[in-house]
């Protein structure tokens, strides 16, 4: 089932429905989402129509939730041009050397402008450049950027003023959620994590496509940033099992 389907089927599991009928799955998740409900409150839900982080709406009383859908592997959690990457992180004060390291590892063409002719692999950039990049990435991975990072690239994007308040994961009948606090800790604990890849912490930075076959249909999205949050099932996995391991041992 792709994306739109299980917004969809979520939408229509809980639209119009009271929390007493809500199963189990689905009553925990509300019961954490929301403060100063009872079983009779009856719940309102519907998919955001605009491109943004949040994906579908729940609504019980005069409460509204914002809520990001994620399934599959590999997920892409954010794209922007990057021109607006750059602004992003000249805002943020990072240094025009970190800058150009990125430029030249994005398009990997011996410019920082890609308008070189001879285009390498990801890897084949990495045999000769892992110093610079390894750089980079301690230049990326502090927790104040890596905030800014959050909001941008999961809680907010940069076309609207609201941050989600959880991310489901999974199908509409099988899933697991996290919060936007439980977001924040699980990137925030991984600053230290190493790739190889530019990254920052559980997010790794990369272009859309470096489309080294030269096929004029993705040579535009040569010029975009994309995000992705590779890992995503196991970090909320880990951090969970973590939560449960504390609370048994006091």
């Amino acid at each position: 089932m792709n994306g739109y389907l299980t917004e969809q089927c979520i939408v229509n599991y809980l639209n119009g429905k009271k929390v007493k009928n809500l199963n189990i799955m689905y009553l925990e998740m509300i019961e954490n989402l929301f403060e100063n409900i009872n079983q009779e409150d009856r719940i309102i839900s519907w998919k955001n129509p605009f491109l943004q982080k949040t994906d579908l709406f729940i609504k019980i009383n005069n409460e509204i939730k914002r809520i990001s859908v994620k399934s599959g592997i590999k997920n892409s959690v954010h794209v922007e041009p990057i021109s607006e990457f750059i602004h992003f992180l000249i805002k943020n004060n990072v240094e025009r050397k970190y800058i150009i390291y990125y430029l030249k590892y994005h398009y990997a063409d011996g410019t920082t402008n890609g308008s070189g002719l001879k285009r390498i692999s990801a890897e084949e950039y990495k045999k000769e450049n892992q110093k610079e990049i390894d750089l980079l990435n301690k230049r990326l991975n502090n927790k104040e950027l890596i905030g800014k990072a959050i909001d941008r690239f999961i809680l907010k994007g940069n076309n609207d003023i609201h941050s989600i308040d959880a991310i489901i994961y999974g199908s509409y009948d099988d899933f697991i959620y996290i919060t936007r606090k439980e977001i924040i800790n699980i990137i925030l604990n991984k600053t230290n994590i190493y790739s190889t890849g530019v990254h920052f912490s559980s997010l790794s930075c990369q272009p859309m496509n470096r489309c080294l076959n030269y096929n004029s249909k993705y040579e535009k999205n040569r010029f975009c940033v994309q995000i992705k949050w590779y890992n995503l099932f196991d970090d909320i996995i880990e951090y969970k099992n973590n939560v449960l391991m504390k609370s048994l041992c006091k």
